[in-house]
């Protein structure tokens, strides 16, 4: 326990409030069990510690603990408990959950017996959080902590604290807005280092060698160890389809799946694969792209692949432009919206805006006379018409 006590004083002095994420101000401090889940490395710690000190500056009443040290090899969140209310502590920090085995009925024995504890919980697995959380979701206020915005990293970058954005303001007032900010900036050259290296935060503190070694490392910890957490019969020989999978996509971008081709490049079936399909989406490496929504239980073939973000697809390979242009957008317009393939252009978002996306010189030849049809050109500081910036997407949040 002393032990704990040492990191999490530790931790709290070094943290910095300066800068906040969005999420902070939306989630809703005072409910008594909160949920964060996120990828590896967006921030998720920064975030509770932020909070602690923000609302308890002494820390005197709150605690944070990570569940992968070895102290919980040997105790359980009931213990923990038990010995921090005797101290008065009421809001209770806890840090990658899916560490600790049958964490979710922990948690659930800590919000049954212990009433006046508030707790905060996150997990970098995306997949064993969504295949544990079960009736605590019933409890629980959960959370999704994104990778950053552009917004976010001009702020990180100490270049403009700029006002978010709905999608309708860049829709149908872009013409004001981004003049407003490209005459103070130089946002394409931003841009463009965002793309390369900006989604998550921990860019700032190495090289950009490092910087995409720890991202390629993220991908096999995601492969090695939380898809076995949640495929109990998972073998060794899958794991390397697994990997074979995200190489092959990584080569290809953006891949337009011909699922029995690549049933016969991996050795497997439609049926696994799909499923492999699946998990890398909800594990946050893939995101895929249909024609229409699905039911959160079926697996269907994606019309379209891409990596999650353009931080990852320059870390696992030399992409093309185009592909970095369409995974980026998808990205920003992930965070609060439905977005999938179009028929014509490259993605419907919400059900009811059709976009293409491309480069500065991209026509509107093929979503001609489309209702609600817009083009997303990148190398552009401002747009006309229906022709808009693709960096004054990431301002949403």
């Amino acid at each position: 326990m002393d032990q704990l006590t040492r990191i999490y004083t530790r931790l709290l002095k070094d943290v910095n409030t300066d800068i906040l994420r969005c999420l902070y101000s939306e989630i809703d401090w005072d409910q008594p069990l909160i949920g964060i889940k996120g990828q590896r490395g967006v921030g998720k710690t920064t975030l509770m510690l932020q909070r602690i000190k923000e609302s308890d500056p002494s820390g005197e009443k709150s605690f944070y603990a990570s569940l992968d040290n070895i102290w919980f090899a040997n105790h359980s969140l009931i213990d923990l408990a038990e010995q921090l209310i005797t101290q008065g502590v009421d809001h209770l920090y806890l840090d990658e959950v899916h560490r600790m085995t049958g964490w979710e009925q922990q948690i659930k024995n800590l919000y049954d017996s212990f009433p006046e504890l508030h707790v905060v919980f996150t997990s970098s697995s995306l997949l064993s959080i969504d295949n544990s959380i079960g009736d605590l979701s019933r409890r629980a206020s959960l959370y999704i902590l994104p990778g950053l915005s552009f917004r976010e990293f001009l702020i990180f970058e100490k270049v403009a604290t700029l006002q978010r954005l709905l999608l309708t303001d860049i829709l149908y007032s872009h013409e004001t807005i981004a003049p407003s900010i490209s005459g103070k900036i130089e946002v394409l050259t931003l841009f463009r280092r965002y793309m390369q290296a900006g989604y998550y935060p921990f860019y700032r503190s190495m090289t950009r060698n490092d910087f995409y070694n720890r991202l390629v490392q993220m991908v096999s910890v995601v492969i090695d160890s939380d898809v076995p957490a949640v495929e109990k019969r998972i073998d060794y020989e899958t794991l390397i389809k697994v990997k074979r999978l995200v190489s092959i996509i990584s080569a290809s971008l953006p891949y337009i799946p011909n699922i029995s081709t690549l049933s016969g490049l991996l050795g497997t079936n439609r049926g696994q694969l799909l499923r492999l399909l699946d998990l890398l989406d909800r594990a946050g490496i893939i995101r895929q792209l249909f024609v229409a929504l699905r039911s959160p239980k079926s697996l269907a073939k994606p019309q379209k692949i891409l990596l999650n973000n353009s931080s990852l697809m320059h870390a696992l390979d030399t992409p093309n432009i185009g592909a970095v242009r369409e995974s980026t957008f998808a990205s920003f317009l992930s965070v609060g919206h439905q977005i999938g393939f179009a028929k014509e252009g490259d993605f419907i978002v919400d059900g009811r805006y059709l976009f293409e996306v491309g480069g500065k010189g991209k026509g509107f030849a093929q979503i001609r006379n489309i209702p609600d049809s817009f083009i997303v050109a990148d190398d552009i500081e401002f747009g006309f018409g229906n022709k808009i910036p693709l960096w004054l997407f990431g301002l949403l949040y």
